[in-house]
């Protein structure tokens, strides 16, 4: 696997608390791909991460440096990174805890839903109801996990 290695400004996406960095390369030339590429990168040759280069209306790809990312670089906007990069071909799975393949085997078209979704959007669900603090809290949010994901995917 080809490791792509550069240094770039990270970008504040306007006014929001988001930033991203160019990709300086053609994907197409690189990976074969003028859409959305799947990648795993390490910034400043300490934080990992698993993302995704995309276009989303650009005439560019780019990456984005999340929060979290940009806290553990100790970095901000207009300061820049060191990236190394390479394409992503590794599945990527979500662990789902044991409580709540209980309710996925209670209703099976809630895991039938739940499969459809992204693999982002199946990462946030699990976070969001391992991140309660209280049990009382995640017991709510799994009672709500059933309705979101159903109504996220009714129209799919």
């Amino acid at each position: 696997m080809k490791t792509i290695n550069f240094t770039v400004e990270i970008i504040q996406h306007g006014t929001d608390n988001a930033g991203y960095v160019v990709f300086p390369f053609s994907t197409e030339e690189l990976f074969g791909k003028k859409g959305q590429v799947k990648v795993k990168v390490l910034f400043d040759n300490k934080v990992p991460y698993r993302g995704s280069l995309a276009k989303m209306g650009k005439s560019y790809h780019f990456l984005i440096l999340t929060k979290e990312v940009r806290a553990s670089l100790n970095k901000t906007f207009g300061d820049t990174v060191e990236v190394s990069l390479e394409q992503d071909l590794e599945e990527r799975v979500v662990v789902v805890p044991e409580d709540v393949l209980t309710i996925f085997n209670a209703y099976p078209e809630v895991k039938l839903a739940y499969d459809k979704l992204s693999y982002t959007r199946k990462k946030e669900l699990m976070l969001w109801i391992t991140s309660a603090k209280k049990e009382e809290t995640r017991e709510r949010r799994k009672q709500q996990l059933p309705s979101i994901i159903l109504e996220e995917t009714k129209n799919k």
